[in-house]
């Protein structure tokens, strides 16, 4: 199937961000006090936005709406310490360069933005559906709508690719075919999907590039 237009969720798809979310998880639950968790253990936490992400992160009596702001100010000063473009993403975006792609991640825009614009991952973007903004987040499809709004694209011409099933909800409710990535840290949580990309070259082999350079 031809697809022209890719929508992409950021942490754990195009960006290796959890040293970076593990550090800042651990900053905050050593300011209660509280032991570090492993950053396998927050890779299980990652995938519903900073706020769920610190409500799994902290005992039910330790949360509030000020330690999320508080580990929102941690992960700020840690945004880029590790981050990293995963290994073979930035092929799969040099190779369709020129083809409709947008960011639909439930991260704060600020912050999604900022590490695109450092990762040189901004040009390849011409929509950043951000969880902060009125729309809900995912899984709701809303996001995903919104985006192939902005990139004036049809649900059908379009594929949503993500390491969650909050990615694989969302796309499947708003009516795009989803490929799963397992070389993210989320998990299909036993939602379907149309794709199975197990490594970033999976992308390029599942869906080659009509022109490849």
């Amino acid at each position: 199937m031809q697809f022209d237009t890719f929508l992409f969720d950021l942490d754990g798809t195009l960006i290796d961000s959890l040293p970076d979310l593990t550090t800042a998880v651990n900053l905050l639950r050593g300011e209660l006090p509280l032991p570090p968790l492993p950053q396998e253990k927050v890779a299980q936490l990652v995938g519903d936005g900073a706020t769920m992400l610190v409500r799994r992160a902290l005992p039910k009596e330790a949360f509030s709406d000020s330690q999320v702001q508080r580990f929102l100010t941690l992960y700020r000063a840690h945004l880029l310490d590790h981050t990293r473009i995963m290994p073979g993403i930035d092929n799969f975006l040099m190779q369709h360069q020129g083809k409709k792609m947008a960011v639909v991640t439930n991260k704060p825009y600020d912050l999604s933005l900022a590490i695109l614009c450092e990762l040189g991952l901004d040009p390849f973007f011409s929509a950043i559906i951000a969880g902060d903004g009125k729309h809900p987040k995912k899984p709701d499809p809303q996001p995903v709508l919104r985006a192939l709004q902005e990139l004036e694209s049809l649900p059908e011409k379009a594929l949503m690719i993500g390491d969650h099933h909050t990615d694989l909800r969302a796309g499947r409710a708003a009516g795009v075919k989803t490929c799963f990535c397992v070389f993210g840290f989320g998990n299909d949580g036993g939602e379907p999907y149309d794709y199975l990309a197990e490594t970033p070259d999976d992308l390029l082999r599942l869906f080659p590039a009509d022109n490849p350079w």
